[in-house]
């Protein structure tokens, strides 16, 4: 895959990632954080907050559609010329590195919504594979407050300042987070949101999200996810319709990508095996589980723990 098209967030789906018991887990606080996820899902809904997407020509169809799917309503508007007023009838602010064209547009309208007080979602594509990429992520860092970071462990690693072994746009096999170095991942990540003042949200096999207290590990969803491109684009799109619906809980809205993403990856792999179809239609049948989810299944779905410190 070449750089600047959606990667393929790998997900396990194997039977350990199957393990977990559904909506609980380690440490305090796990009901309160499922009843905050099912509010922020609701209230997408009812709400259809409106999300600016400043996202890449490979994945921009499915991320304007997903967020559909999911009730808001998107808002693809790029131009550097338009970018910072869009952004005002806005609910909520997604910057994808995959549109590096557009870093300049993301500034202006990041720096809007930072003023409003309207949630900014940033996905890193690649950051750390190229000089570019490298240099416009941290001018990204330095002038936008951004309330969610969502990307491979590569990504996230190198803006943790770590050495990364990813390769264009997915992540790299010695990056990934693991049950064996679970801990020293969550650790690492913790302090990435300390430092940046963000939610970060690391998207992989196993699912990290961290808000420099907490920590919880969501696992899920399938193989096939990695089969697709802009399996991760399409979860950072979601976490801007869902911090758009509740952008006074990062945390939560990030926990809700995760999960969404998770149960509804499942969902369609159990369609895939039923009608023997591939990953093309697997794609469309992703998007559909987030359209037919229900708070229920999302409820009886949803597998994560949480550590703190």
């Amino acid at each position: 895959m070449k750089l600047g098209q959606g990667r393929n967030d790998a997900r396990n789906g194997s039977e350990r990632s199957r393990t977990g018991r559904k909506g609980v887990g380690k440490g305090p606080g796990m009901d309160q954080l499922q009843e905050r996820i099912l509010e922020v899902f609701c209230r997408t809904r009812e709400q259809g907050p409106l999300v600016q997407c400043i996202t890449n020509f490979v994945t921009v169809n499915d991320c304007a559609n997903v967020i559909l799917a999911a009730g808001g309503s998107p808002s693809m508007a790029h131009d550097i010329r338009e970018a910072a007023e869009a952004v005002e009838g806005a609910a909520a602010l997604v910057c994808n590195m995959g549109a590096i064209e557009n870093i300049d547009a993301m500034i202006l309208a990041g720096k809007r919504a930072n003023a409003l007080g309207k949630p900014v979602v940033l996905d890193p594509v690649a950051a750390g594979g190229t000089e570019l990429r490298r240099r416009e992520s941290r001018r990204l860092l330095e002038e936008v407050h951004f309330s969610i970071i969502r990307g491979n462990a590569s990504e996230l690693r190198y803006l943790a300042g770590r050495q990364v072994a990813g390769s264009g746009v997915d992540a790299g096999g010695a990056d990934r987070v693991t049950e064996e170095n679970l801990l020293r991942a969550a650790e690492e990540f913790r302090e990435l949101s300390r430092r940046t003042g963000s939610v970060t949200a690391v998207s992989g096999e196993i699912d990290l999200i961290s808000d420099g207290n907490q920590t919880a590990v969501f696992r899920g969803g399938c193989p096939v996810m990695a089969r697709i491109t802009g399996s991760g684009c399409m979860q950072t799109a979601l976490l801007g319709a869902f911090s758009g619906a509740g952008r006074e809980d990062s945390f939560a809205a990030a926990c809700a990508g995760a999960a969404v993403m998770n149960v509804c990856g499942e969902l369609a792999d159990e369609k895939r095996k039923r009608n023997g179809t591939g990953n093309a239609t697997f794609r469309t049948d992703l998007i559909d589980a987030v359209f037919n989810l229900t708070e229920e299944q999302l409820k009886e779905g949803m597998r994560y723990e949480i550590f703190q410190g």
